[in-house]
């Protein structure tokens, strides 16, 4: 059970320094209102899970990278907050676009990471 936990906070550490590092060079290299840069992680977050799945590794590297570094590398919160943002200033059409994109492309790219998984067993 210690072990577990130890995978889990070493992933969620990376993760979370991955999303702090990659966040930050994205809003600086393309700065605007619509939130790319949580929109590249989470995509990527979806690709990389289903991968990961698809693979079927064993339960350790499953607590390490899936529930530790991918749970702290995406978002939901974030992808929320900046939602309801968009909405405060009634970017009713960007909010819209963000909401569509990351929900329809992050299902899309979950299920093409883990087909592609599949290939790798």
């Amino acid at each position: 059970m210690i072990f577990n936990i130890a995978l889990v906070a070493a992933g969620g550490f990376f993760g979370a320094m991955s999303r702090f590092g990659l966040s930050n060079l994205i809003k600086r290299r393309y700065p605007t209102t619509f939130p790319f840069a949580t929109l590249f992680i989470n995509l990527l977050g979806s690709f990389l899970l289903g991968f990961l799945f698809g693979m079927n590794l064993d339960r350790s590297w499953n607590l390490l990278i899936g529930t530790g570094f991918m749970g702290a590398f995406t978002t939901f919160s974030t992808f929320k907050l900046e939602n309801i943002q968009l909405l405060e200033k009634r970017l009713w059409k960007v909010a819209a676009l963000y909401v569509v994109i990351s929900y329809t492309c992050g299902v899309l790219l979950a299920f093409l990471g883990l087909s592609l998984g599949h290939l790798f067993i």
